[in-house]
């Protein structure tokens, strides 16, 4: 897969693993291998998350989603809190992105359900779209039958106009851990303002620059 250089950059939020979205050939072979090796009462289950994980990358690649992150947290009474960020861009190829937001805050503000709130953020104007919805949840009903299981999820979408291009940058997190939601929001909140359209890498070299021309001076007053 052709991996473009990217137009912004951001942080991952603590207690977050980013996930590989284009591993190589030979990663996805030892993995199969790995499967393969297992002892048969643990082959059936490792290779149905194997196929998972090949299948999720699929729809995330296909969706054109370009970081995504698993987040593991305490929730202080000995179990885990689990919750997915992703990052993704859509194109306003010769529409001024900002006038595409408004549209989907008009969209969604005739959503009873959906909550909109604009934000200011260290790169600019963005806009939080948050809802829950019923959605399919893992597992088998435990009385046997084929139907498929049902539960509530909280999404957040931090979207934010890019600067010199027409993307529309979309931040978003999605957790069942419907009872936690304030938390959640501010992690969604401080990971937006970690974005920016200004390559780190360069500020970094003007600073290293900058201190250098200031240590060569400082002699001289």
């Amino acid at each position: 897969m052709t991996q473009t250089k990217p137009a912004f950059w951001y942080g991952i939020p603590r207690g977050y693993l980013q996930l590989d979205l284009a591993p190589s050939s030979e990663r996805f072979e030892l993995l199969a291998e790995q499967v393969l090796g297992l002892p048969a009462e643990l082959r059936e289950k490792a290779d149905q998350v194997f196929r998972f994980y090949a299948g999720v990358l699929m729809l995330l690649n296909q969706q054109q989603v370009q970081g995504c992150a698993m987040g593991l947290h305490p929730d202080g009474c000995g179990g885990i809190l689990s919750s997915v960020i992703t990052v993704s861009s859509m194109s306003a190829s010769g529409v001024d992105p900002k006038l595409v937001i408004a549209g989907l805050v008009k969209s969604a503000d005739q959503t009873p359900e959906k909550h909109i709130q604009p934000l200011e953020l260290p790169c600019g104007t963005g806009f939080l779209f948050e809802e829950e919805r019923i959605t399919t949840a893992p597992g088998k009903p435990s009385d046997g039958t084929d139907e498929l299981l049902e539960g509530t999820i909280w999404q957040g979408t931090v979207a934010v106009p890019a600067v010199a291009s027409s993307e529309i940058v979309m931040m978003q997190l999605v957790t069942s851990e419907v009872d936690f939601v304030d938390d959640y929001r501010n992690v969604l909140l401080g990971f937006a303002s970690t974005l920016t359209f200004t390559d780190p890498s360069l500020v970094e070299t003007e600073s290293r620059i900058g201190d250098s021309a200031a240590h060569v001076r400082s002699p001289f007053g």
